[in-house]
This record gives C-alpha cells, structure tokens and sequence, in this order.
C-alpha cells in the first residue's frame, strides 16, 4: 500500500476529550493543595505562637483564626511546621506543585532530579535549623530539635556542625561534580569561551558562525531521520518472520529524505519457512497470491496463530492441531487469572459489606457489658520494698566468712532486693570449681539461719554464681497493684496472665496462648490455689465474655466454685450439664471428649479458612471474609482448668490421660488452652505424655527434691519457703516470682460484679459426647408413654429440620434428661434417626404437613 495514501488512525475528539478531564482534574487539584499548604504556612510562620494555641480547638466559635485559612491553616501549620519538619514543610508544598505538573504533562521540572534534592533537604534542614536556632522556634521543627538534640549528645556540638558541613560540602560536590578535573575542564572551557569571543569581534565571523549552526542542525534532522528509518525496517522484520509464505510482497520504497543516502532494497524480503500445518499435504504449499502488509499505526491485536493475522483460510478442514507448550501456557495464566478474580471478587464482596455495615463486632451481643474496676481488689498500702542495710551487710559478711573458711576466695559481692528473699550474685576467684560452692548449699543456709537457700550455679547470662536468701520481714504482693500496673493495663497480649513480681521487683507477665498449656504443681497450702485465682483474676480483668470462655474441673468442689455466678458471661458446660463447674468424674471424660470433639471442629473451620491459628481466623470473620451460612462463627479462647489433677488420675486413668494429651499436643493452635494443677508432682500423676506437651510449668514449694525435678527437671522447689514463692520455668530459663495475692473476698466481689451483668441466655454449650460403652436404650415406640410435649418437640424438629437435644432444651425449657428421653421417642417413632456423634440426628419427615398425618396415624 503506497504511503502517501495510508491514513493514520486518529482518536475521536471526544474519547480525547473524556480521557483528559481526569488528568486536568488531578493536576489541578495537586497545584491547588500545594498552593494551600504554602500560603497557610507563611501564615503560620508569621503568628506561629497564636496559631499554634488555636490548632486544637477547630469547633470553638468563639476562638477567632488569624491564619489566611483559618483554623484549618493553623492545623497544617502546626503538623507540618511545629510538630514535623519545621521549614522544610514547604517542600512538601513544592512536590505537590511538581506531581500536579507531571500530571498535566508540563514538564517543568525534572522529576527523579526534584525528588532526590527535595529529600536530602528534608532530611538536612530541619537538623540544620535546630543547630541553629538551639531549638528555639518552629524553624526547625520537633524533628529537627529531637535529632539535633541527639547528635549534640553522642558527638558534642563540633562533632555535630562538622556533620552538617560535610553533608553540605558532600551535596555540592555530587550536585556541581567539584572534583579537580571537572574544575579544570571548566576553566578550559572559560578560556576557550573568551578566545571566542575575541575572535567573534573579527569581520564576517557572525556569518561562519551562523554557517556551522545550520550544518549542525542539519546533522541532528539527518541522524534523526537514519534512526526513524532504521525502526520502521525493523518493525516490517518482526512482522514477516514465522509466517506461512515463501515470498512476502515489501512495501514500495520511501523516498529518502533530503541530505539522506539512498538505500537499495530488494522488493522481496527471504523469510524463513515453516510447515504448514492447515493441511493434509505432507509437503508444505506455497501461497500463490501475494500477501499484502498492513503498516498502520493501529495497535497489533493478538492472534493466536499467523493465519489469522494475515487472514489465510485453508481450502480443506484442517484436523486437530496438538497445544504447543507456549498455549499450554496461555491456558494456565488465563486459569490463574480467573482464580484471582474470583478471589478479588470475593475480597472486593467483603470490602462493600465492611463499608455498609462495618467490621463484625463480637461484642454486641453484650455491647453494655463493663470491665470490672480494679476498686473491687484490695489495697493493703505502700507494698514498698523497704531496705535493711544492717541484714543486708551481715548475710554479705557471713557468705563471704564461709567461703572463706571453705577456701573459697570472693572477687567481688553484689545484692539485688526482691519482695520476698535477696539475691546474692557473688563473683569467685580464678580457679575456684563452682561445684565446690553447689555442695556448700546446707553450710550457708545453717550459717544464715535461713528456712531454705537456693544456689544458681552459675546465674544464666551473667557469669556470677546467685545465692538466694530469705528476708526476715518480706513484701506481699497483692494483686491490685500488679493489676493497676501500666504494664497489665497496656500490654498487647492475647490471653495475659499476671503471676507477680520478679526477684528484682519487677511486674512479670505472660502470654497463655504462647505457653500455650500451664503444669502447676504444689504441696497443700504453699499458695496453688491463690495463683490459679491469680490468672483467672488476671484473664477476668482483660478479656470480655464473647473473647473467652471457662471449662472449670473441681473434684475438690470448693475451690472453683465461687465463678458459678459468672456461668452465662464467661463458662462452657455441656448441654446436659446443670452446673457449669464440674466435680463429677464421668462428666470429666465427656467435657474432656466434648473439648476433643470441638477442637476437631474448629481445625475444620480453619481449614476451609485457609487460616493457621485462631487469630487469623477471627480476623477474616471480623473483615466478614468468611461466610456464616457456611458455618462460620466468632470463636472464642477455651481455657481448660483442672484443679486436682491426682484425684481424676487416681479415679479414671487413661479415661482423662488420653483426652488430656491430645488436647495438650493440638489443641493450641484453635485456642483453646489448659491449665492442670496437682499437689502430688509424681511420675504416675505427671505422666511422660502429659509433661512432654507442657513446656510452661510453675512450682510451688514441694516436700522433697524428687517431686521438684518431676515438675521443673531440675532442684529448687523444695527449697522455697511457701506463701506465694514460686519457680516459673518456659522452657528456657527458671525465674522466682512471688506470686500475686488475691483473697477469697476479692474473688467473690469480683464474680458479683460480673454475674449482675446482663449475660447470655446460657453458658457455651459444649458438643454433645456419648461414650462408646453407652448402649442405646431406644426401644419399640409405646405411644400410651410418649412425653406429653412429644408432638410439639416433633413439630420443633420437622420445622428446623435439625434433630438436635440442646435444640429442644432451648426450645422447650427442659432439663438434659427428659430432652434426651423425647429425643429417644422420637427415634423409635421414626421421626429421626439414629445418634451421630457430634453431627445432629437426621430428620426423616421432610415437611409439617407430613408430620401431621403421622402424628395422625400414631394417634389412631
């Protein structure tokens, strides 16, 4: 096709019109903003000091503004100016004025250049300002204070202007390229400049001047031109190659140019030829009719094979042409494609219900509820630890006099005061054993006079050997304090639990779901029980009732019972439970198989959640990213307590092992979490099962050494002195920690406050468990005994189509006992099936219509 005749494709005026509106709008808008923020930071600068006063009280009428735009001018003065950078916020200003340019398409500016000098001097002059001004000011912002202020610390004040000028002397050097041979070039240039212009005073120089412009120019049109020519060629290459055809007809030659050399070329263009699989023929035919070149600027649609492009169509069917692996290829990205934009669809779904309804709130159900307030605690004082420095130098005199006579020589003695003993970290000599100072244990504690010593030889990460002694008047911790720490009040953790205080009077905490199972072990009356009120005061205070849930086992029936008033808040029980605190063995197996049952259910959820652990999970559903229909729901932290563990060993064996280890060994990453308790650490009791799926572990004072390494691994529990002394051990490190005290009357104000609240209409109820050797006493149907809310039960069940007993104790107020005995009528009448496990009955009456003519016939 001739080129004079082709036209280029043009756009149509308003399709031009339409795709430039958005781009004027955004410039605009940018140059607008950038003039803004300018205008209002001269303002500010100008009264900084009233404007600054007035930037937090934007609603006030009767405060008047004396910024050029108001109280909004002295908002953005005050962030960017006082709070920020100080003047080199009108930078800020200056990049919005250079992104609306580019937006426009006016390139004022060079970009990348504009960003690189902007940053540097944002970076800089606020530092530099601070130095100046020492702070005072809004010159150079609360930046430029804060980090002047810290290199004026580090490095003095000449270390910090020296800093300065060498950025500055360093920015000049990159920006100007003030190496010796640059400067040399541009004095040379200088020169050659002055020569020049001597010479241009000369006669008839202007006219050569001007003479060698033109060839100049005319060069660049000829190089230009070579380089247009040189692409077009190219391009009609890339077309022709690994088409069909022998022979492919080349466009009419072009002209060339004035000043342009003449280029032969040859009117067919040698391609290479491949086999032409459109036909039956082995060999490959040649196309008799020219194939004509279409080299429009249109945009090159893609094609999936060069028949198509050039429009070839073979004369015969042509048979099933075998995938290439490039359309193999082809195949998969679309495959994947589709994918992504069912899963942006699914993402974009959640996005417009987040922004009708917002995120799902778990807690509005009980949207009133309150926290209780730490009023509720007791408060005994000033729990200062005071400081005896006559006990003090005599236990330092007296360590060191033993040592002394065992030849042990000391380097060096320090201590550290804790609420309950003192630690002594004591520095040997060179050459002293430390198992020389372990075996000298009984000699110090005979020598203080203490009721029981603990040697750590040597202290983890500090390379002293720690002598932990008694005090005579010890501190008690109590749990308002640690409780009303900031510490508790502020700590992010998922599930926090509050023990007490450290050795060095520090508040020490952890986080349940990390541990992510608790193995507490003490004699009776060394403080168990008051650590277990500890963490479940501790949890009580920071999680609400739809964030965690209780399964309290007490076969001691007196220690837990005080949470049964907060049983519709914050307990779960099974259905056919009528306390939620349980005493009784047996119900201990089905709660603990129920449990079992439960985490099966929820690691389904999380399967088809494609989520790995509770957080992530509850995250999605609160983005409502997870469909309910689909038997998605919120799920709370479980938290398992035991009490006396020894008792249901002793009664039930591998009944309650079993259950318990398959809970400890999976049950953490669904949230829920246990916490056994013993007095008797032995191997029977803490079994090699059991321990080895419970690496958080706390040790109250036990009778002998044996018991002590059964629960910690390791000596030291019998050598505590009881009240509240305790050994934390996670699996790094054993800590002493004196365990927060919380009174029983503290407990039940506490569980008051919570149970006068509004609740929930019952506790969580567990999934329903029946054991194996549990045989089915459903029998042949008697309808003269049938229970007297039997049809309205069978109504219930039609009408839901979910042959569930907890449904019917809901349903009809009813007790376990009797919903099961309709349940079981209901079975032997043939209105549902048989028991399912976890899973409800089966309904086998589709419809109510149905259900009446049965009841019909059985009345009949």
């Amino acid at each position: 096709m001739d080129k004079k005749t082709q036209k280029k494709p043009t756009e149509s005026p308003e399709k031009g019109r339409i795709l430039s509106k958005p781009r004027i709008f955004f410039g605009l808008t940018f140059i607008l903003l950038s003039a803004v923020l300018a205008f209002s930071f001269v303002s500010y600068l100008m009264n900084w000091k009233a404007d600054q006063s007035q930037a937090g009280t934007m609603l006030d009428k009767s405060i008047k503004s004396s910024n050029i735009f108001g109280k909004v001018g002295d908002w953005l003065g005050n962030i960017f100016i006082f709070e920020s950078i100080g003047i080199a916020s009108f930078i800020i200003a200056f990049l919005l004025l250079v992104v609306g340019t580019l937006i426009l398409k006016k390139k004022i500016f060079k970009p990348w250049k504009t960003i690189g000098h902007s940053l540097f001097f944002i970076c800089w002059l606020p530092i530099f300002m601070g130095a100046l001004t020492k702070g005072q000011g809004v010159l150079g912002g609360v930046y430029g204070y804060q980090i002047m202020d810290y290199l004026n610390s580090i490095i003095g004040a000449v270390g910090l202007w020296t800093v300065l000028a060498a950025s500055i002397l360093l920015y000049f050097i990159l920006e100007f390229n003030l190496r010796p041979s640059s400067i040399k070039a541009k004095l040379d240039k200088i020169n050659e400049n002055t020569i020049g212009k001597v010479k241009s005073m000369m006669p008839d120089s202007n006219d050569n001047f001007e003479a060698d412009e033109e060839l100049r120019e005319e060069a660049e049109e000829v190089e230009e031109e070579e380089t247009a020519s040189r692409v077009t060629v190219s391009d009609v290459t890339n077309q022709v190659v690994n088409t069909p055809v022998n022979t492919v007809k080349a466009p009419e030659p072009v002209s060339a140019p004035k000043g342009f050399p003449e280029v032969p070329v040859s009117n067919e263009i040698e391609t290479i030829t491949t086999p032409n699989h459109t036909s039956f023929d082995a060999e490959p035919k040649e196309v008799s009719q020219p194939v004509s070149l279409n080299l429009s600027t249109k945009p090159i649609v893609p094609v999936s094979s060069p028949e198509e492009a050039f429009d070839i169509r073979p004369s015969a069917p042509s048979p099933a042409v075998p995938s290439t692996p490039a359309q193999e290829n082809i195949k998969f990205n679309v495959e994947v494609a589709q994918v992504i934009d069912v899963l942006d669809d699914s993402d974009k779904k959640s996005q417009e219900l987040v922004e009708k309804h917002g995120l799902y709130d778990h807690k509005l159900d009980l949207a009133n509820f309150q926290m209780p307030p730490v009023e509720l605690l007791k408060d005994y004082g000033n729990e200062e630890i005071s400081i005896n420095k006559e006990e003090l130098e005599e236990n330092k005199n007296k360590i060191v006099g033993l040592l002394k006579n065992f030849n042990v020589g000391i380097a060096e003695i320090k201590a550290t005061i804790g609420p309950t003993v003192t630690l002594y970290e004591i520095v040997p000599e060179a050459g002293i054993r430390v198992a020389a100072i372990k075996k000298l244990q009984d000699d110090i504690a005979l020598n203080l006079s203490a009721l029981g010593i603990r040697i750590i030889a040597p202290m983890p990460g500090k390379g002293t050997i720690g002598i932990e002694v008694p005090r005579k008047n010890p501190t008690m911790v109590s749990m308002r304090s640690v409780i009303a720490s900031q510490k508790f009040q502020n700590t992010d953790m998922d599930l926090p639990v509050v023990f007490g205080k450290t050795i060095s009077n520090e508040i020490f905490m952890a986080d349940l779901s990390k541990m992510p199972h608790l193995l507490m072990a003490g004699a009776t009356g060394q403080g168990k029980s008051v650590g277990i009120n500890a963490i479940l005061t501790s949890l009580l205070y920071k999680k609400h009732p739809s964030e965690l849930k209780f399964v309290m086992v007490d076969p001691k029936k007196v220690e837990l019972s005080l949470y049964s008033k907060i049983e519709r808040h914050y307990l779960a029980k099974l259905p056919d439970a009528e306390e939620a605190i349980i005493t009784d063995t047996n119900k201990v197996i089905n709660t603990l198989n129920s449990l079992c049952i439960e985490m099966d259910t929820r690691y389904d959820l999380l399967k088809n959640a494609f989520c790995k652990n509770l957080k992530e999970y509850n995250k999605k559903f609160t983005e409502r990213k997870l469909n309910p229909e689909n038997g998605h729901r919120y799920l709370p932290y479980i938290v398992l307590v035991v009490d006396e563990f020894a008792d249901l060993i002793m009664t039930a064996g591998k009944e309650v092992e079993l259950p318990i280890a398959r809970l400890a060994q999976l049950a953490r990453a669904v949230g829920i979490h246990l916490i056994v308790a013993t007095q008797r650490p032995s191997v029977n009791v803490i079994t090699g099962m059991i321990k080895a799926n419970f690496p958080a572990r706390a040790a109250f004072r036990v009778i002998s050494s044996v018991d002590s390494r059964t629960i910690l691994d390791s000596p030291g529990a019998d050598q505590l002195i009881g009240k509240g002394d305790m050994l934390y051990f996670n699996g790094n490190e054993i800590l002493r920690l004196q365990c927060a005290f919380v009174d029983t009357p503290e407990v039940e104000r506490l569980a008051e406050f919570i149970g006068e609240q509004k609740g929930y209409a019952s506790a969580l109820l567990l999934p329903e468990y029946v054991s194996e050797d549990s045989t089915s006493t459903v029998g042949a149907f008697d309808p003269n005994e049938k229970d007297a809310l039997f049809e309205e039960a069978a109504r219930i069940i039609v009408s839901t189509q979910q042959g569930s007993t907890s449904m019917l104790q809901r349903q009809l107020k009813l007790g376990y006992n009797r919903a099961g005995r309709i349940m079981d009528q209901l079975e032997a009448s043939g209105i549902v099936g048989g028991f399912n496990g976890a899973k409800a009955r089966e309904v086998l009456i589709s419809d109510l219509h149905s259900l009446e003519q049965f009841l019909e016939d059985l009345r009949s």
